[in-house]
């Protein structure tokens, strides 16, 4: 059950940090679920290590922590696409 409610938090997570990210970003639901989870995992982890909560639990400081980290992760993917698209042509 606790794999279907990170899955769940991932493509909100990652889905809301999309919203925020500037530009248009050419990725699957797949991807957006993937890196949500990635930031969500980071957050949770940033909260943990800040004493403010715990990577098992969705509170609002790592909700927070999540967003943002999911927002810089699908920076990272957005500029490591498009490094490959300029390799290309």
């Amino acid at each position: 059950m606790q794999i279907l409610g990170l899955i769940a938090v991932g493509l909100v997570i990652g889905a809301l940090a999309r919203l925020l990210q500037p530009g248009r970003q050419p990725m699957s639901v797949l991807a957006t679920m993937l890196l949500g989870v990635v930031g969500a995992v980071i957050g949770g982890l940033i909260a943990d290590w800040l004493d403010v909560g715990s990577i098992t639990e969705l509170n609002s400081w790592g909700f927070v922590f999540a967003l943002l980290a999911a927002v810089l992760v699908v920076g990272i993917a957005e500029a490591v696409a498009a490094g490959r698209n300029r390799a290309v042509h």
